[in-house]
This record gives structure tokens, C-alpha cells and sequence, in this order.
């Protein structure tokens, strides 16, 4: 026996589809996801622990580089954290939209194109949402968490399970906000992470306020003809 194949096992077998029922599925899977929406105003309403558990798990089960799983998400439901957070963030966004009187961080272009969804530097999401979801992505590791070994194609494997992070919280029923203050080195702090992680984004996660509200300009998406080539 060819000892190459050792130490491995079987592909998994997907369900018997027709041609006809994996279209419906992808259809489906697109219909449902084009639902999701990026959320600004989060009720206070309880999530129950194990939603985001799975939603974790989900996402664990993303591609990585060398299969190395380059990622840690802090959970925080403590009011306290999240408050901490919450400050933390604010002193940044003030100093990105210039809102204490000194220049802007962001270029007049960045501004501009924000302008359209309404943002500032005011951000309650932070403590009224029930969940933050900190992601960090870690630059070594490896699998074993050694703080020692290198990580490969660490911005893309996290990135890859950020997405998947977002689709369960989708599939559950909950809205979701990635929010990125820059810069974020704060949150390493707060969430007692190691120093070779870097905090790539937080993903907000509750029930959307009763008055919550999508900007216009968000629900344009670009047609398949423009983000797809077929050759």
C-alpha cells in the first residue's frame, strides 16, 4: 500500500442530488443569505449562550492555511467588558471623524464614502448588543497553540471564517454589524489576549431594535454579471 495514503480517511460522502435539487439548495442558500443585512440599532434582548457556541464552532470548521486554525474569538457578553469596549472604540472613531475638533484620521474620500450609511463616532451598539464577538487572527501558533510555530495565509483564513461566523449567526436568526475600529490593539488588552494576535474585526451580534433601519445605499449589490467572469 501506497504509504502516502496513510494517516488519512475518507472524503465524506455528500447527500445523492440531483442536478435539480442542488440548484434549489444553492438557491435557497442565496435567498436566504441576500437577507442579511449589517445592523446599527441592537435591542438588549438575551441570546442564549449556546447560539454563539455553534456559531464559533461553525466557524472553526473553515479552510486554513496548512490547517493551522488561526484564530480565536472572545466572546463577551459582561456589561462591564463590553462598557470598556465601548470607550475604548469611541476615543478612536472620535479621532477618525475628527469629532473633537482636530483633523480627521480618514482622507475626505473615506469620509465621503461613508457619508451614505450614516455613521459617526457615537457607537451604543457596543454595549446594548447582547454579544461581541472579538476575532483575533494569529500569527503563530499552529495548530497545537504553542505561541512558537509560524501561521500561513493568517489574514485569509481568518477572513474565511469571519464569513462563516456571520452566515450561522444569519442562519439563526440573528442581525449582525463587523465593526473595525482603527487602531485595535485595545481589544488585546481588554480580551487578556497574547501579544502575536491581532484583533482583526468585532462582530456584533443580537436581535435588531425594534426603530432599526437600513440606509439605502447599502441594499445596492452589484449583479452577477459584475462580480462573476465565465471563461
Amino acid at each position: 500500500m501506497d504509504g502516502k495514503l496513510s494517516g488519512t480517511t475518507p472524503f465524506p460522502a455528500g447527500p445523492d442530488l440531483s442536478d435539480e435539487e442542488r440548484i434549489a439548495r444553492a438557491q435557497a442558500a442565496y435567498e436566504r443569505l441576500s437577507t442579511r443585512r449589517s445592523c446599527r440599532a441592537f435591542a438588549d434582548t438575551p441570546v442564549p449562550r449556546a447560539v454563539i457556541e455553534y456559531a464559533i464552532r461553525a466557524a472553526g470548521t473553515a479552510p486554513s492555511g496548512a490547517n493551522h486554525q488561526p484564530w480565536h474569538f472572545a466572546a463577551i457578553g459582561s456589561p462591564d467588558k463590553k462598557r470598556a469596549i465601548r470607550e475604548a472604540a469611541e476615543a478612536e472613531e472620535r479621532r477618525f471623524y475628527g469629532a473633537e475638533g482636530d483633523s480627521p484620521k480618514a482622507s475626505e474620500e473615506w469620509l465621503a464614502a461613508l457619508d451614505p450609511l450614516g455613521t459617526d463616532a457615537s457607537k451604543p451598539f457596543l454595549e446594548t448588543a447582547p454579544w461581541l464577538i472579538v476575532c483575533f487572527a494569529q500569527r503563530k501558533g499552529g495548530i497545537e497553540e504553542d505561541g512558537a510555530a509560524q501561521n500561513y495565509y493568517v489574514t485569509e483564513s481568518v477572513g474565511l471564517a469571519c464569513g462563516m461566523l456571520i452566515a450561522s449567526l444569519h442562519e439563526a436568526g440573528l442581525a449582525t454589524l463587523t465593526h473595525t475600529p482603527s487602531p485595535m490593539g485595545f481589544l488585546r488588552d481588554i480580551c487578556g489576549r497574547p501579544e502575536w494576535e491581532k484583533p482583526l474585526m468585532i462582530v456584533v451580534a443580537g436581535h435588531p431594535a425594534q426603530d432599526a433601519s437600513v440606509p439605502d445605499h447599502a441594499l445596492r449589490k452589484k449583479p452577477l454579471d459584475t462580480i462573476s467572469s465565465w471563461l
